[in-house]
């Protein structure tokens, strides 16, 4: 937790909240206004894809998030007390008792993939500030490393859904 207060982890912790829902959304949808006033197919593909697997991603984490609660790392060490459950009436809804998953790092890597999926030349940019916006939650106390990985796994599985039904779409 000390480097929680790190300019680094500061400066990409700020930069990591791009990757929240409203954001990713409000980057989907420009996406697909420019796709479609450009007159560029690509370009309106890659925002569909994005705001589709977004959507997914997020539906998938909060349906978790629902019924797990954990705290969160700063939570933890702040006072001291770690839980986790499930819970079948839902869970706190409150920040610090929804640690998993990561839904920033769902949203990452979903929306990562479904651009590279329409521009692969990007996919080396992209994975990387997927993995960033994943790895910086650690220091920053948001997250513990099983958060993070089910959260990229929540993306990765989102995309492909998405990815599966554009195919069928197509045939």
């Amino acid at each position: 937790m000390r480097y929680r207060e790190n300019r680094v982890v500061r400066g990409l912790g700020f930069a990591s909240e791009a990757a929240d829902q409203p954001p990713l959304i409000g980057a989907s949808l420009a996406t697909i206004g420019a796709g479609m006033v450009l007159r560029r197919p690509l370009l309106l593909r890659a925002g569909l894809r994005m705001l589709a697997s977004e959507m997914v991603a997020t539906g998938i984490k909060a349906a978790i998030k629902h019924h797990v609660n954990r705290t969160r790392p700063r939570k933890m060490h702040k006072d001291g007390r770690y839980s986790l459950h499930g819970d079948r009436e839902g869970s706190k809804d409150e920040g610090p008792w929804n640690s998993f998953p990561s839904g920033h790092t769902a949203g990452a890597v979903a929306v990562s993939r479904a651009v590279t999926r329409e521009y692969p030349g990007v996919a080396p940019l992209a994975g990387l500030a997927a993995i960033v916006v994943g790895l910086i939650q650690l220091p920053r106390g948001r997250h513990f490393a099983s958060d993070v990985v089910a959260g990229a796994a929540i993306g990765a599985v989102s995309e492909a859904l998405v990815n599966a039904a554009a195919r069928r779409l197509r045939a």
